[in-house]
């Protein structure tokens, strides 16, 4: 076996796949946030714009390359999540009556294994919504702008979307700056800071996905009502 092999499949390497996959599905959220941003306005000018850009991101080469490096990140990003889970509870088989590491881990820490659980499960819900009953079953004819108003115009739909993005914004605080500490760019001078870009980060992106779901309830909510 390889220096790389052994490297990759020893703890660090698995902290290491952590770190860089969940700092690549950052950004992928940030470029999302963006292409979703063109469903508020007007519907006359925000469906053409947003089934638009769908559709460049569902054709277009360069992008289809991408969109399988984006779910093999999710793979790797959960498969080593799962694993390193699971070794450390191997490595403490009888559980203490008080945890040593509840004095110094923080309780995001202590709960990223359940909120990496309860984001992957509304992952699969999205794919299944957006992905396999849209693009794949249906085809790129149908309006994406459509299937997202229909999605977020049910209320348990938009209800279990926006408390899985309260539990994404308590993966995403904790999250971020342990990819930092993992690949060692931790220091006292930048540490604060990174703080707080991920206080930001797992503030700011969650509400702006929010806004998805309120905006959408609010048009049906004034619609119903008579309003324009």
């Amino acid at each position: 076996m390889s220096w790389f092999t052994k490297t990759l499949t020893s703890s660090i390497g698995k902290k290491l796949i952590m770190a860089l996959t969940g700092l690549f599905l950052c950004s992928f959220l940030l470029v999302h946030l963006y292409g979703n941003s063109n469903l508020f306005g007007d519907p006359q000018n925000a469906k053409p714009a947003f089934d638009t850009f769908a559709k460049f991101m569902s054709t277009f080469p360069p992008m289809r390359i991408l969109e399988a490096g984006l779910f093999l990140g999710f793979f790797l990003h959960i498969l080593q999540g799962v694993i390193l889970y699971f070794q450390n509870r191997q490595a403490r088989p009888i559980p203490y009556a008080k945890k040593p590491g509840n004095e110094t881990s923080s309780p995001l820490s202590r709960i990223m294994i359940w909120s990496g659980g309860l984001v992957f499960f509304f992952l699969v819900v999205h794919v299944n919504t957006f992905f396999v009953n849209v693009r794949l079953r249906l085809g790129h004819e149908v309006s994406m702008y459509d299937a997202v108003k229909s999605a977020f115009e049910n209320p348990v739909y938009s209800a279990f979307y926006l408390v899985a993005l309260l539990f994404l914004g308590l993966h995403l605080n904790h999250g971020f700056e342990s990819a930092f500490q993992t690949l060692g760019l931790n220091h006292k001078k930048y540490t604060p800071l990174i703080k707080v870009l991920g206080l930001l980060y797992s503030v700011l992106v969650p509400l702006g996905f929010a806004a998805m779901p309120v905006y959408f309830l609010y048009l049906k909510f004034i619609c119903a009502s008579g309003g324009h």
